[in-house]
């Protein structure tokens, strides 16, 4: 995988809409080209009575039960942006201004294809200013009972993702991924959403999954996969553990390092990011250049240091 060196955006305006998976309304997702250094900026267009503007950072997370949320100080939030930050990262798209008219994203099939499908018809453009990455220095690791997500220095991006569930529909599963554009478009993209049956009620009784169905998540119910279509994959289960790792870590734009997790969720993947960004000597910001001599990628150190915003 070679490195974006360059910062983008998108080429023209893009737009889709549809269900939430957990609110169950309908909203609409418009992602708008960015200039240079603008970052990555959700806009709540039915929001007008105070700062509707939500910029994606890790400190901005408030919650991370079954989905990642995000708030800003006005209390203002926009919840299940995982799948889209997955496609974000692959495509390597460090710029844009997110108008969204609700709460939470569209599900769509509960995976980050469209979205990734969406970002290609309309096109990518690379910017003319260096891309800034986050390099690992050093391992830092989380741990929750026998779930546990680790990064560690690395000159790219390497996920290696391991899910163990009593389910036998799911069981122990394992995906090791470069997850450049090619990469995740063909093995991590479509990779759904998943519930298990006898957590379904319980996550309706709690605001949840209001608008989960069988066309946007796949629910199974100990060795049977309920959805009439049946899997995309055989391990489809871990691929989306690992296109939802990809989002979670994208909160802090991209980064060089290899990450291995767990039983890792939300909530870890988060606890890894806010370690990793409090640990001083852990990290540092550096921007990928070409050598003019012979085109190979040149890491150069950037500065100030903070939490990536």
């Amino acid at each position: 995988m070679q490195n974006v060196r360059r910062q983008s955006t998108l080429r023209a305006p893009a737009m889709c809409a549809g269900v939430e998976l957990h609110g169950g309304n309908h909203t609409r997702l418009v992602m708008h080209p960015a200039p240079i250094g603008h970052g990555l900026v959700f806009v709540r267009t039915d929001v007008t009575d105070r700062n509707n503007q939500i910029t994606v950072r890790p400190d901005a997370v408030t919650g991370v039960r079954n989905c990642t949320t995000l708030s800003n100080a006005a209390g203002v939030e926009v919840r299940t942006i995982e799948h889209l930050l997955a496609a974000l990262s692959a495509a390597g798209i460090d710029n844009l201004r997110l108008e969204l008219d609700g709460e939470e994203l569209p599900a769509l099939d509960g995976s980050a294809e469209p979205f990734l499908k969406l970002m290609e018809q309309v096109g990518i453009e690379r910017q003319a200013a260096p891309r800034r990455y986050v390099k690992v220095l050093k391992t830092v690791e989380v741990n929750s009972g026998d779930a546990f997500a680790r990064i560690e220095p690395c000159e790219r991006l390497e996920l290696d993702v391991s899910i163990d569930f009593d389910d036998e529909a799911i069981g122990r599963q394992r995906v090791e991924i470069v997850p450049d554009v090619r990469a995740f478009r063909d093995r991590l993209a479509s990779a759904r959403t998943f519930a298990r049956l006898h957590e379904v009620a319980a996550l309706q009784a709690a605001g949840l999954s209001k608008g989960g169905s069988y066309d946007n998540a796949i629910v199974v119910d100990g060795a049977e996969v309920l959805n009439p279509g049946g899997l995309r994959f055989e391990d489809e289960f871990v691929r989306h553990k690992a296109l939802d790792l990809l989002g979670d870590l994208y909160l802090g734009g991209p980064i060089l390092g290899r990450v291995t997790t767990l039983k890792s969720g939300h909530g870890l993947n988060h606890d890894l990011l806010m370690a990793l960004y409090g640990t001083g000597d852990a990290w540092e910001f550096v921007s990928v250049m070409d050598r003019v001599s012979d085109l190979q990628p040149l890491v150069r150190p950037l500065s100030p240091r903070s939490i990536p915003a």
